[in-house]
């Protein structure tokens, strides 16, 4: 049978067949987390099932050697915390083409214009802006509603938030995590607020001399509403603390 992890992906190829039967030429995967890249077998299962053409699987230059080291433990996990019947058919599919900087792909008379950015949420983050729309997939490089996950580097991801709130012609934003919106590029606010005083009240408490231990429990969030807050902010403060600690 097919796991219950494949079930998303699954739904998104049926959505896709009732718009058409043509082969699935791209298969993107915005960064390596396993909620975003382990859908690639149902698609690469379903165009060799229908005799048809592979898919190109496209992903950041740094995906693959973030695969290669993540992947087994995804599997692991899984199967571990859920079950084998959950992750059953799921498996590692690594990209056949790469994204050293900016790369277009044209669908025909439609343009997919892709950039690989310098380490934020993940080391591998890639985002993709469907021209002709003006819709803007940003993966994990935004949340809504939902806690960030600082998994690259803390810096690196205000960056590219200050870099993407500038872009100009962007009609919808489809964050990683979240409803998409039509804000542009006010969407990005939340996430960017949480984000910035993170990095300050991390900077305060080493200034301060606190410990891990001790940053971890004074730093509060400031987003009470916020999905998986309980999950994640405690490990955003351990994250930034290692990343702030050797800063100049």
């Amino acid at each position: 049978g097919v796991g219950a992890l494949l079930r998303a992906p699954l739904r998104l190829l049926a959505a896709v067949r009732d718009v058409t039967p043509l082969p699935v030429c791209y298969v993107i995967n915005t960064h390596a987390h396993p909620d975003h890249v382990l859908g690639n077998s149902v698609f690469a299962e379903a165009g060799r099932t229908a005799g048809q053409p592979a898919p190109e699987f496209v992903g950041h230059h740094r995906l693959p050697s973030a695969l290669a080291v993540r992947g087994p433990f995804y599997l692991n996990a899984l199967k571990r915390d859920f079950g084998p019947d959950f992750a059953d058919g799921a498996r590692i599919v690594p990209p056949t083409r790469q994204v050293d900087d900016t790369l277009e792909l044209d669908l025909g008379g439609r343009r997919l214009s892709l950039r690989a950015w310098p380490t934020a949420h993940t080391d591998a983050d890639l985002s993709v802006l469907d021209e002709t729309s003006g819709t803007l997939f940003l993966g994990d490089l935004l949340f809504v509603d939902h806690t960030p996950v600082v998994d690259g580097r803390l810096k690196g991801w205000l960056a590219a938030l200050s870099q993407l709130r500038g872009w100009q012609g962007i009609t919808t934003v489809v964050p990683g995590h979240g409803a998409p919106s039509r804000a542009w590029p006010a969407a990005l606010d939340a996430e960017q607020a949480y984000l910035t005083r993170l990095q300050s009240d991390v900077r305060a408490a080493l200034k301060a001399g606190l410990t891990l231990p001790q940053a971890v429990a004074r730093i509060a969030p400031d987003r009470p509403d916020w999905r998986l807050l309980d999950v994640f902010h405690a490990r955003n403060v351990t994250a930034a603390y290692a990343e702030l600690e050797w800063e100049d």
